[in-house]
């Protein structure tokens, strides 16, 4: 059985964990967050604290 999990942001799919023999890799599924495309977490919410990172370092529009 394969274990994969979305992660979620603020009602945003930053992209799924698919778990390997050793890790859980992730895939992006939004260009925000490409840069932990195919990056290997120890546990599903390791990849959603990276996400949250992500997302937390990202400029603020004004208005």
């Amino acid at each position: 059985m394969t274990e994969a999990y979305i992660i979620e942001i603020n009602d945003r799919t930053a992209g799924i964990i698919k778990k390997d023999k050793r890790c859980f890799r992730f895939f992006s599924s939004e260009h925000l967050f490409d840069s932990l495309e195919g990056r290997e977490f120890r546990s599903p919410r390791d990849a959603e604290r990276a996400a949250r990172a992500l997302l937390s370092e990202r400029p603020r529009p004004q208005g």
